[in-house]
């Protein structure tokens, strides 16, 4: 296993000094004047390096062909449509039918959950209404809706967390390090503890490139990768929702606060803006390594925690952190006092 996670940090770190060398001399540059920047254009989106390294290193970690299949076409249907609105923006429907897609093709090919244990007690039943297929296989319908929502979701927050350089590579290598420990120490999940690793040093080889003042940017590519690694891993060999949640629940809670904001204000929430909590630490004048380190703080803090929480314990470490991210909301929203 430690070969294996070593040789994808490697893989990773020389994939990225390639595409610095590589990407300018064949365009793959970003669009700073979209956003009014006058820097100099970047390797962009560097995040499909990622890809391809996960790709060599997850097929030769899995041995249930099945699921190996089915999440390696997901990620390479995600990665191509990512790719392409990275280089000229898609219409904001093609990208959610592929991101549904994706998450559908994973629910079939065996990754999903049956049961959530309820943070009040019980259990809530997922897979009491039951799809029979034939030859296709008995799907749980609710297990399918709430798989489905659950990777939309981390697809989604993760690509809205991507605003400031490097935010995405620490909440995920803090992610991902915590789901593979839960795997290990409480499941003995020995793939799934070597498949989070081996995410977590590929996430943690991009510090080295996209960590400000940074040299390069994964794009929708990267973060919509990473983002539905975390949600699939959450549900891939039993639930591990709510450590993963409590571990990324940053963008996670942010990205729900957003949406639901711009949807009392009848907007879309697909729409761009600059209403995400770390927009608003900028506008404050929070330096970016700042913003990050808050962003380490707080996935770790939570991440650690969770890996010894029981479920009732976990739900209320829930609403602390909501109520912490309303908070930082709050006082990142306040206008800034003039001076006199």
């Amino acid at each position: 296993m430690l070969t294996t996670i070593t040789s994808a940090f490697l893989l990773t770190v020389a994939g990225y000094l390639f595409a610095l060398k590589l990407f300018p001399a064949i365009g793959l540059l970003d669009f700073p004047e979209r956003y009014g920047l006058t820097r100099t254009r970047l390797p962009y989106p560097a995040g499909c390096i990622a890809i391809l390294v996960f790709v060599i290193v997850f097929a030769t970690i899995d041995h249930d062909i099945t699921k190996q299949i089915g999440v390696l076409a997901a990620i390479v249907i995600l990665g191509v449509v990512s790719f392409l609105d990275d280089r000229s923006p898609l219409p904001s429907w093609v990208r959610l039918m592929s991101q549904i897609t994706v998450a559908v093709l994973v629910f079939i090919a065996g990754a999903r959950i049956y049961t959530i244990t309820s943070p009040m007690g019980g259990i809530l039943k997922l897979d009491e209404w039951i799809l029979t297929l034939g030859s296709y296989g008995s799907f749980p319908i609710l297990g399918g809706i709430f798989s489905v929502l659950w990777i939309l979701l981390t697809i989604n927050a993760m690509n809205w967390f991507d605003g400031v350089p490097g935010q995405v590579h620490v909440i995920s290598t803090i992610g991902f390090v915590m789901i593979g420990c839960l795997a290990y120490f409480r499941n003995g999940e020995t793939t799934v503890t070597e498949i989070a690793f081996v995410l977590a040093s590929i996430s943690a080889a991009g510090l080295l490139f996209d960590f400000p003042p940074h040299r390069m940017l994964i794009g929708d590519t990267g973060a919509m990768f990473f983002g539905f690694m975390l949600g699939v891993l959450g549900i891939y060999e039993g639930g591990k929702v709510a450590t993963a949640f409590l571990a990324v629940g940053l963008p996670l809670i942010d990205a729900a606060i957003v949406i639901v904001r711009r949807l009392m204000k009848r907007q879309s929430p697909f729409q761009g803006g600059r209403d995400h909590l770390h927009h608003l630490l900028l506008d404050r004048g929070w330096h970016p390594r700042a913003i990050i380190l808050l962003t380490a703080c707080i996935g770790a803090l939570f991440g650690v925690t969770a890996l010894f929480l029981g479920t009732t314990e976990k739900g209320i470490a829930l609403i602390l952190l909501a109520l912490f991210i309303l908070g930082l909301i709050r006082y990142a929203s306040r206008p800034l006092a003039k001076n006199r």
